[in-house]
């Protein structure tokens, strides 16, 4: 980690090679970001949820019209694994300079009151339950490439030091 102004700022390559620069400060690089991604604890384990294509990553997803990014983190947890957000808590905010695109995404810890079997998991198949996340998921084909670069461990430290949990 580096301090840029102030900013804690972390910068790294994604797992396509992109450069992502990650701040715990608050919205750095946009008040509206048009993404989301959300860290969550359950009765004392990780709750995730398995993306048909890409496999095994924290629910997220895009921000839609006329809501806010804490709007959409709600909905995408409840949408992905059934889960009911009990306290959403800022974390950070990242932002991916892509080869013809950029994006910005708010990353989010919730602890979640209760998980309801739905119908439908949309694109997912649903929730996973892990007691601990694997030390080596970059290496590990089940996860998807969103848990394999420095967004999560840099984000877990950050909750770490928070002490949410």
């Amino acid at each position: 980690m580096k301090k840029v102004d102030e900013v804690i700022m972390v910068i790294f390559k994604d797992y396509y090679n992109n450069e992502v620069e990650l701040s715990f400060d608050d919205h750095p690089f946009s008040s509206g970001p048009k993404h989301v991604w959300v860290i969550c604890r359950f009765n004392n384990q990780w709750l995730l949820t398995k993306h048909k294509d890409r496999g095994i990553e924290f629910p997220g997803g895009k921000v839609e019209d006329g809501e806010t990014a804490e709007d959409a983190a709600i909905r995408e947890v409840h949408e992905e694994t059934g889960g009911s957000v009990g306290e959403l808590i800022y974390i950070g905010q990242y932002y991916v300079r892509g080869k013809s695109d950029h994006v910005i995404k708010n990353v989010y810890f919730a602890t979640i009151d209760m998980v309801i079997e739905q119908e439908t998991y949309y694109e997912t198949d649903g929730p996973i339950y892990l007691a601990d996340l694997p030390d080596r998921i970059a290496l590990d084909p089940d996860f998807s490439f969103m848990m394999k670069d420095g967004v999560l461990p840099n984000s877990l430290e950050r909750i770490d030091q928070l002490k949410v949990f």
